[in-house]
């Protein structure tokens, strides 16, 4: 990466890098002087936004811009570039994956000239971003990214690296795999030999295999099966453990004496495999880990492993063949299967005794009980002692005629589940009936012959849960109720009133008509019809305030585009001119470079009008108006704020601030209504609006817009 140069660009500029982790403090350290694109601050717009939108995501993304496909990336995409991290910032994405240009410059050239975009799922790519070709698999949509003059100007890729998974997935289908074929084998040499052909199937995380029994004295090891990589000249039928012969099987007595997986260079392989190692300059490794007894560590033998040269050698890895070597040792101690079912039976009793659920063991048709947790003992009300070995009937005779042995017959007869999702049920607890709601599960139990043995059930007592959505749907319902009569209401008086109104100024008219000359000309009749046509006005103007409220709800959602606060700023401010001159207003504003919200651009003018107006209109008089419009931004929101150093407001009153037709100052002209109606476009829209005051001081009104 160039050296940082602190001075090339200003805070300005860079404000679109604020945040965004270790990468966005990277890219703001970065010499762009020096670099291709340039200062920043001369960057496409559309580029800022995506570069701004990509740092503050928690999935891995990165961006191509320009023809020189120069890369940004974030803090979740760091792991999938190894050692490429911090050089590949701002380095051409040709240079960086020259190793897999084959498989996606392609595409990447041709997201570029015709825009259409890709997706791939578990897609295989060899990184080198580890000293060696890595197997990697990915999940990713490149898509065209557009300069501000809508043509394409790079690449958009949001990515997971889905290597884990696929690599589990496979291993496990393998394990799954020889779980199932050992199960059948009745002899160890075939079970030894059955498991390498099956073994050979997943030919790239084990390359070749070779399963040795070892004879009671430990003195001698025996090839019983093998596959893949290898050949059966290449290898020793027999191990000689007190002469070892050959050099390669001396990892075998290490295993032996340290009972642990021990990694070696094997002197075989295959002369293509061998070729391949020497292209890439990989190490050819293999691993010998100990076949061992359960609990006594007894070696019965040894599984021998090739590993994928594309691939660490990782905790997972390693975990797979001790799981294939403890799965080989199952096949061969088929006398101890006994023995493991009852240590299974007795780990799986120990959990059911600890979990944090009810569970409990009903035993044949008569769901005898065998066992009953904790759990299960709170929510039924009794006792574990008062249960175990009674029919569920018997211990529990107030659910006789609920309809539970009914689910428990169903369940029974048909060897299939039952799920139960918020079930009524009367029990009795402390010493009364209490209705329970409950989620549960009935899982039919088969026993080894695969007939129906019984039934498991695992319970969840949500009682207080229902409880508490109960209430809160209630008022929910209630608060609805409430809000759309007084919508109605709103709505019908404001249009049912304009008539009369209307009829009242055209009467008055017509009045002023009939009167004579003289008449018209007294003093008291010019003030008595000046103070009627002001309250005609006010009644007209408050009508048209309760229509607007009106409006809020019936038209949310329209006309919602990404606004340019600055703008909608500069022109209401422009709006009121005159009032700023006439009253020696100060309007200062402090709006950050590219601040956008997603909105409807008639509310968020209707929001900046009223908060500036009221600045205004409540001024001191004891001092010039002073006005600060500025905005802040956080990974949730954008802050705009208008802060003034007017009459101020008694915070004492704060409830009463955004209430319909509440005014905390009667000086001016005004119907109460405007900040409420801020408050409810603000709140309809998912954001909220906040005031901070000190009466005498003045006063800060801060709204805050969901990204």
């Amino acid at each position: 990466m160039r050296e940082v140069d602190g001075s090339m660009t200003n805070n300005k500029a860079l404000a679109f890098l604020q945040g965004g982790g270790e990468m966005g403090a990277l890219m703001r350290e970065y010499d762009w002087n020096n670099h291709s694109l340039g200062d920043p601050a001369n960057w496409p717009q559309s580029l800022k936004t995506n570069i701004r939108l990509m740092l503050h995501s928690q999935f891995p993304m990165f961006i191509w811009w320009s023809k020189g496909l120069y890369k940004f990336y974030n803090d979740a995409y760091i792991p999938a570039l190894g050692k490429k991290h911090p050089d590949a910032l701002g380095g051409s994405a040709r240079d960086i994956w020259s190793e897999i240009w084959d498989n996606v410059g392609d595409i990447t050239e041709g997201i570029l000239e015709n825009g259409q975009a890709f997706y791939a799922e578990n897609l295989l790519l060899y990184l080198e971003r580890k000293g060696f070709a890595e197997e990697t698999y990915w999940t990713f949509s490149y898509s065209p990214a557009f300069d501000d003059k809508g043509e394409v100007e790079g690449v958009f890729c949001a990515c997971y690296e889905e290597t884990n998974s696929v690599l589990s997935q496979r291993r496990l289908n393998t394990l799954n795999n020889a779980s199932e074929v050992l199960s059948q084998i009745y002899t160890i040499e075939q079970a030894c030999q059955v498991t390498c052909d099956l073994l050979s199937e997943n030919s790239k995380d084990i390359p070749y295999s070779m399963i040795y029994l070892l004879n009671r004295g430990t003195s001698e090891a025996k090839l019983a099966g093998t596959s893949g990589d290898v050949t059966l000249d290449e290898v020793q039928k027999v191990v000689s453990l007190n002469k070892l012969d050959k050099v390669g099987m001396c990892p075998m007595k290490e295993a032996l004496t340290k009972r642990q997986p021990i990694l070696f260079d094997p002197p075989f392989g295959s002369k293509d495999t061998q070729k391949e190692i020497a292209t890439t300059a990989l190490p050819r490794k293999a691993v010998i880990l100990p076949i061992l007894r359960s609990e006594q560590e007894e070696v019965l033998g040894f599984f021998v492993a090739g590993i994928n040269p594309h691939l660490e050698y990782s905790n997972d890895y390693q975990n797979f063949h001790k799981l294939l070597s403890r799965q080989i040792a199952t096949s061969i101690i088929s006398t101890q299967a006994r023995e493991a079912v009852m240590k299974q039976q007795k780990a799986l009793n120990e959990m059911f005794q600890q979990a944090p659920v009810g569970i409990t063991i009903l035993r044949g048709p008569n769901y005898i009980i065998d066992l009953a947790n904790p759990g299960i003992c709170q929510i039924w009300g009794r006792r574990q002692e008062d249960l175990i070995g009674k029919p569920v009937l018997e211990a529990l005779p107030e659910v006789k005629d609920q309809g539970i042995k009914e689910l428990l017959d169903g369940v029974y007869e048909t060897e299939q589940p039952f799920v139960a999702n918020e079930l009524p049920v009367d029990l009795e607890r402390n010493g009364k009936l209490e209705t329970a709601y409950l989620n549960f599960v009935y899982q039919p139990v088969r026993n080894e012959q695969g007939e129906m043995d019984g039934i498991i059930a695992v319970a969840i007592d949500i009682s207080e849960q229902v409880a508490a959505r109960r209430e809160i749907e209630a008022m929910n319902g209630e608060l609805l109720a409430i809000n759309a009569d007084l919508d109605n209401f709103v709505y019908a008086a404001s249009h049912d009133l304009k008539a009369p109104i209307s009829n009242i100024e055209g009467l008055m008219h017509a009045l002023t008509d009939c009167m004579s000359d003289d008449t018209l000309a007294s003093e008291l009749v010019q003030e008595l019809i000046g103070l009627i046509h002001s309250s005609i006005e006010r009644f007209k103007k408050a009508l048209s305030d309760l229509t607007e409220v009106a409006k809020i709800q019936r038209e949310a959602g329209d006309d919602v585009s990404f606004i340019n606060l600055a703008d909608v700023v500069g022109e209401v401010t422009l709006d009121f001119e005159s009032v700023i001159k006439e009253t020696g207003a100060v309007v200062e504003t402090d709006i950050s470079e590219g601040a956008a919200v997603q909105f409807s651009a008639k509310n968020i003018r209707s929001i900046v009008y009223n908060l500036i107006s009221n600045a205004l209109k409540y001024r001191s008089p004891d001092r010039p108006p002073f006005i600060r419009v500025f905005t802040e931004t956080s990974p949730e929101s954008i802050m705009l704020a208008v802060a003034d150093n007017g009459l101020g407001i008694n915070m004492a009153d704060e409830d009463k601030i955004f209430s319909m037709f509440k005014r905390l100052h009667d000086h001016v002209e005004g119907s109460g209504i405007g900040l409420y109606i801020v408050k409810r476009i603000v709140e309809n829209a998912g954001g909220r609006i906040e005031v901070e005051s000190r009466l005498g001081i003045g006063s800060v009104f801060k709204v805050y817009f969901r990204h």
